[in-house]
């Protein structure tokens, strides 16, 4: 085997046996990573030389006996989280050459228990995207084709594309990514990988450079259910620099993945049977229920009455944080000053912005500030605060009813690049099935678990109560062995 075909439980086990040093692994990694990152843009930054030296200080700290969970495991950082002495840009121009003087709580508790990082990952420009094309540093290309056009170029999902691809193209074991609408589900589904968005609250955002700040939430990609398992227990924990932290413990999630699905009642939102939907999204999301059946569970009907309202309420709410969270990025504060001589502050402001903002991110600074604005803020806004606490009270009576909820991940498989790009409303229901766990605050985990007739990834949603991500992997890793998914994308390292 070689060592970029470990799954990250694998690496772990090797590690700890002798098989391989994390030095061998992370080399291996690099390499792979200096090969393909040229072909696939997953990583804006690349720090190939600061791997290998957290690789041999790893494989030291594993001979005097002080291994941790993660130890020597090679990663990629989405480059939203802020890593000291590491550029962060937040895929825009507007923080290019921006080194943070301290780390997020998030990759400190992963340098924490030993993982090495091996750069950072391409996203949407501040995360605002479905397809990983609105970064100022290029897209990213999804390692995966289609069987009968195998030059279309693939979008790897957004906004993080970059850590997806990564981890599908076999360059790194794990990765870390955000999701404030389906961020982390998409891109997993879209690349064959498993990911999952943990409740609300469950990881820190400190040192996360916000979009929406009531809906982002940090969690991992991975191979596999399990691995996922088990970098969520690293990342996850109380912060006191967070106030949005919840101070609840933090189970042992790998642990959750052995156990039995039976007896647990699966729920079928019938709202999620939307006008349009591909046969094969449908027929997946009905094999995805035969297979938990087979296992135990009871299948129970349910309705999210409130969820056909998610989708405007999710780009009224998310885009009016982002107008608040955006407005300090003015060259004063954070951000390049684009000035001229004799120019006045309202010039310096108006030339930073237009310089450092791209389309996609102007759409929905704008969107917001206009949701925000005197004569429109109870019409828009307040209503969908309104509809998104009924949201919530919809999941909250369903939880009386079922265990989990299964759903697709998406409504489609990947789509190529300037299929969807020229109209943003269509690249907005990419989001259709994932923006009601953030709206309500829920973990919602992605599942490869099929082909499209084109030979593409196809993911399974599941959505579980809040705190109850054991249940979660639980069902997940029901459906991952049911489905059996071992199909690679033939854009990985080695291929």
């Amino acid at each position: 085997m070689r060592p970029t075909d470990f799954t990250l439980a694998g690496a772990v086990a090797a590690l700890a046996e002798g098989a391989i040093s994390a030095e061998e692994l992370t080399r291996a990694h690099v390499d792979a990573t200096l090969s393909l990152n040229p072909k696939i843009n997953a990583l804006i930054t690349v720090t190939a030389e600061q791997a290998m030296d957290a690789a041999r200080a790893s494989d030291a700290r594993r001979a005097r006996g002080e291994a941790g969970p993660l130890e020597g495991i090679p990663l990629a950082i989405k480059d939203l989280f802020c890593t000291e002495g590491v550029q962060t840009t937040a895929g825009s121009k507007i923080l290019e050459g921006f080194v943070p003087p301290y780390e997020s709580t998030v990759t400190s508790q992963l340098k924490r228990d030993g993982a090495v990082f091996l750069g950072k990952a391409n996203l949407d420009e501040f995360a605002m995207g479905s397809s990983n094309l609105t970064s100022a540093y290029g897209g990213v290309l999804n390692p995966w084709s289609r069987r009968n056009d195998p030059d279309a170029r693939l979008v790897p999902g957004g906004s993080s594309g970059g850590s997806a691809a990564a981890v599908a193209a076999r360059m790194v074991l794990g990765a870390t990514g955000t999701d404030t609408g389906g961020s982390i589900r998409q891109p997993a589904a879209f690349c064959g990988i498993a990911g999952i968005k943990p409740t609300y609250g469950r990881c820190s955002r400190f040192g996360i450079v916000a979009y929406a700040s009531s809906l982002d939430q940090a969690g991992p990609f991975a191979r596999t259910v399990e691995d996922c398992a088990i970098l969520l227990r690293s990342m996850a924990g109380f912060d006191p620099k967070d106030s949005t932290s919840a101070d609840r413990p933090v189970p042992d999630f790998a642990a959750a993945c052995g156990r039995s699905v039976k007896g647990l009642r699966i729920g079928v939102p019938r709202e999620y049977h939307i006008d349009g939907m591909p046969p094969e999204i449908e027929r997946l999301w009905r094999q995805g229920l035969d297979w938990l059946r087979d296992a135990g569970a009871e299948i129970v009907d349910i309705s999210l009455p409130h969820a056909q309202y998610a989708l405007p309420t999710y780009y009224i709410v998310a885009p009016a944080e982002a107008s608040s969270n955006l407005a300090r990025y003015d060259g004063v504060r954070f951000g390049k000053r684009v000035t001229e001589a004799g120019s006045d502050l309202r010039d310096l402001y108006e030339r930073t912005r237009a310089a450092g903002f791209g389309p996609e991110v102007r759409r929905r600074i704008m969107i917001g500030t206009y949701v925000l604005s005197a004569g429109y803020y109870d019409a828009y806004y307040l209503k969908a605060q309104k509809v998104r606490a009924l949201i919530a009270r919809d999941f909250r009576e369903a939880w009386g009813k079922v265990d989990a909820i299964l759903a697709p991940a998406t409504p489609s498989a990947a789509f190529a690049e300037g299929e969807n790009s020229d109209d943003p409303v269509q690249m907005y229901l990419n989001d259709v099935f994932t923006v009601t766990a953030n709206l309500a605050g829920l973990p919602g985990l992605s599942v490869p678990a099929g082909l499209d007739p084109q030979g593409l990834p196809l993911g399974l949603q599941v959505l579980g109560r809040p705190f109850d991500e054991e249940t979660v992997f639980a069902v997940g890793t029901t459906l991952e062995r049911a489905a059996d998914f071992k199909h690679l994308p033939g854009m990985r390292a080695g291929a």
